[in-house]
């Protein structure tokens, strides 16, 4: 490593490595929160992250209608400008109204907010969501299990091995 090359730590902040039976715990520990805010008529997953909280939660609520709505904000550690790839469907729109009511959107973190506020817009009236919250995206968020600091990168068990793992499409082997 060059003297210019950030280390992992620096890149990160405060790191917060998440294995996969916490972030199963905390997902678990949302749905409890959420069962208690239901019914819901459908799961709504911000992709990436919020797919698997959501496929959790969707299982702990008994919800079999799950959509995405795909927007992309971040290449590997750097936030960028968002770009929606896909909005949600207009099936699911119809069930909760036009407005979201009864909606459930899940995410793994609400980081700046940029990502919530644009899903908000689109479904004002849904029930937002999210296992992680920073402090300039929880305002955005009805219900989230652990804050943690703005400066800190949480490293969530898809992107972690023994150490950082790249995305295939990335050169990664």
């Amino acid at each position: 490593m060059t003297q210019s090359e950030p280390t992992e730590q620096k890149r990160a902040g405060r790191p917060f490595p998440v294995s996969w039976d916490q972030f199963h715990r905390d997902c678990r520990a949302l749905s409890w929160r959420l069962n208690e805010l239901g019914p819901f008529h459908a799961v709504i997953a911000i992709t990436r992250g919020g797919l698997v909280p959501a496929a959790i939660v969707a299982r702990e609520l008994g919800l079999r209608v799950i959509d995405t709505v795909c927007i992309a904000s971040y290449e590997h550690d750097k936030q960028g400008e968002l770009q929606v790839l896909k909005g949600v469907s207009d099936q699911t729109a119809t069930l909760g109204g036009g407005t979201g009511k009864g909606l459930l959107i899940i995410d793994d973190l609400v980081d700046t907010g940029k990502t919530g506020r644009m899903v908000r817009s689109m479904l004002p009236d849904a029930h937002f969501a999210a296992v992680y919250a920073k402090p300039k995206g929880r305002p955005l968020v009805d219900t989230f299990i652990t804050e943690v600091s703005q400066d800190t990168w949480i490293f969530f068990p898809w992107d972690t091995g023994l150490s950082f793992q790249p995305p295939l499409k990335d050169g990664a082997g």
